[in-house]
Parts: C-alpha cells; sequence; structure tokens
C-alpha cells in the first residue's frame, strides 16, 4: 500500500510539472505568472516527496532546482509593480 501511495504522490507531481509546461507551450500560462509556478512548485514538491521513498539522486537534485527556481518566480510575481486598471 505504501508503494502505491507514493505513487500517486509522484504521478501526480509528474503531472502538475508537465502539465504546466504543456499550458505554457499552449498560450494558456504565462511563464512569470502565478499558476505556472504554483504548478511547478507544487509539482516538485510532490515528486521530491516520492523521491523520499523511492530515492535517486539525480532526480532529487533536479526537484531541489526546479523548486528554487519556482520561489524564485514566485518572490518576483509577488515582488512585481501591480499595474493599476
Amino acid at each position: 500500500m505504501t508503494d502505491l501511495l507514493f505513487d500517486i504522490i509522484g504521478m501526480s507531481g509528474t503531472f502538475l510539472v508537465v502539465g504546466s509546461f504543456f499550458l505554457l507551450q499552449l498560450g494558456k500560462a504565462d511563464p512569470t505568472g502565478l499558476k505556472y509556478n504554483l504548478m511547478n512548485l507544487t509539482g516538485a514538491i510532490l515528486l521530491l516527496i516520492s523521491l523520499c521513498y523511492n530515492f535517486n539522486l539525480a532526480s532529487f537534485v533536479i526537484e531541489l532546482f526546479w523548486i528554487a527556481a519556482s520561489l524564485i518566480g514566485l518572490y518576483k510575481y509577488c515582488t512585481k509593480p501591480k499595474v493599476a486598471a
């Protein structure tokens, strides 16, 4: 049962990361927007959780970088000046 749980967590993360990239390519997401960066961050965290059970060093490291990049994107999103409507 534990294997299945971590597989579901990891696959959910994969769908979020790949899904955000597809949305970006289809013009449905802004690379500096909230949706894209939150999907990437959440996906990377879920993948990292699954890697704690089925460890792979290379995948673990890339997810750390993916989280860092997403956090930078979110920081830039939250600190950019808001344009008046």
